[in-house]
């Protein structure tokens, strides 16, 4: 009984320290989020000013020297895209490692924006800006749990190990996926990436759906408009090759599986290239893309030959080129429920939040993929709005408290939980 009493006392200590960290929590969040921090792939300059801003935040912490990783990009100003690593001794030598990523989208449309991305502020109990939500949240949060600990000199359970990861909104070709093939992971590792969930703090993501992304090349002739048969037009075969390959691919793959919403697999027609700058031209060539989420148990190969026959059908029929780019994601093996990291994460989401956790499957794709391939249980959570590469994006700040608080217990063993 005396171990019950000390464990719940311990609990509300740390939970009101994190508490007592609320504005420096919020202030370190906008501190980070001032900084753009968007692939040069994707038209910024990479992570690197904002990881040294961390770096420098890790160290006014009390926390010492974070270690480096890089990766080469030639894309990169500096040559490479760097994360970092803070690894924080524990009571055993197992480690919980807090995964969070450094690199945001862009702003977008800037007229769409009341605030500015770049410059957050709290209005309503909510903080506005450009990757608050979209791992900064969780990336402070997970800092300032560790702080809490300290605070109270409490030893964690764990050897703690945060890492602030570039790349992945790209992917993380610059980013996890390279490190993690350089060894820098243990099979006992218990590994959380907080970047995806619910308002309610109450779903845990155990698998993800393979990821198929089909762009089509269409080339006809061009002709002016008001003499179309003299052409090929390649819109308007484009536009025939995208609905008959949605009707095709949906009559095809009719399987659900309830762990995920929506329970089947998705073929999204999604982006249209530009093509003829004038109106009264037909356009010779036509790019455009589908992006398909597809069910663990549905095997890509089967989605590509419907895809290749759908195409070659259209192209039969009209005359047209039509050129198929594929890029593939198969989905990696399910962290089993009863794994250890399931189960710490629950107990500590029941402690702090008093809700029982659902477990489930997504759509998106996430860090933990790639340790599910490499036979390393992990899981993906966070409370947060659903916010995310929205204009005006933002969090709830007390969401953040929460995500600190949940972060801690897991620290601490999730006050017994494993």
């Amino acid at each position: 009984m005396k171990d019950k009493i000390d464990e719940k006392i311990l609990g509300e200590k740390i939970f009101g320290e994190v508490e007592r960290l609320r504005d420096d929590m919020v202030a370190a969040l906008s501190r980070i989020c001032r900084i753009p921090a968007v692939s040069p792939h994707n038209g910024g300059t990479g992570e690197e000013e904002k990881a040294r801003e961390i770096e420098k935040l890790v160290a006014e912490l009390g926390f010492g020297k974070v270690e480096w990783q890089r990766v080469d990009d030639g894309k990169s100003p500096t040559g490479s895209r760097s994360s970092l690593f803070l690894e924080y001794e524990g009571a055993s030598p197992r480690r919980l490692c807090i995964l969070t990523h450094t690199d945001i989208v862009p702003e977008g449309d800037l007229s769409l924006w009341t605030h500015d991305p770049y410059a957050p502020v709290v209005e309503g109990g909510r903080l506005y800006g450009r990757g608050v939500s979209d791992n900064g949240m969780s990336l402070i949060a997970s800092l300032y749990a560790l702080k809490a600990l300290s605070n109270l000199k409490v030893v964690p359970a764990f050897t703690v190990c945060l890492g602030f990861l570039a790349d992945e909104e790209m992917g993380s070709a610059y980013g996890i996926r390279p490190l993690v093939e350089r060894g820098l992971f243990r099979q006992d590792d218990l590994v959380i990436a907080p970047d995806g969930g619910n308002e309610k703090g109450d779903f845990i993501e155990i698998s993800e759906k393979s990821g198929l992304k089909l762009e089509f090349a269409v080339t006809g002739r061009q002709a002016h408009a008001s003499m179309p048969h003299t052409g090929l037009n390649a819109c308007r075969v484009a536009n025939l090759l995208s609905v008959e390959l949605d009707d095709a691919l949906h009559k095809a793959f009719l399987e659900e599986d309830a762990l995920f919403s929506p329970p089947s697999s998705t073929f999204e027609p999604t982006r249209r290239f530009a093509n003829v700058p004038n109106l009264n031209t037909v356009p010779g060539k036509e790019r455009f893309g589908f992006d398909c989420r597809v069910l663990p148990s549905v095997p890509l190969d089967d989605v590509i030959a419907v895809a290749e026959r759908v195409k070659n059908e259209v192209a039969r029929r009209t005359g047209a080129v039509i050129d198929l780019e594929i890029g593939r994601s198969d989905a990696a093996p399910p962290t089993p429920a009863e794994s250890d990291i399931v189960r710490l994460l629950s107990g500590s989401v029941k402690e702090v939040l008093g809700v029982e956790p659902t477990l489930g499957g997504i759509g998106g794709g996430t860090f933990a993929a790639f340790f599910r391939r490499k036979g390393i249980p992990a899981v993906v959570w966070q409370q947060e709005c659903d916010t995310a590469h929205q204009p005006d994006e933002y969090e709830e700040i007390p969401h953040i408290v929460n995500n600190a608080k949940v972060f801690a217990s897991m620290m601490t063993d999730g006050f017994k939980t494993i």
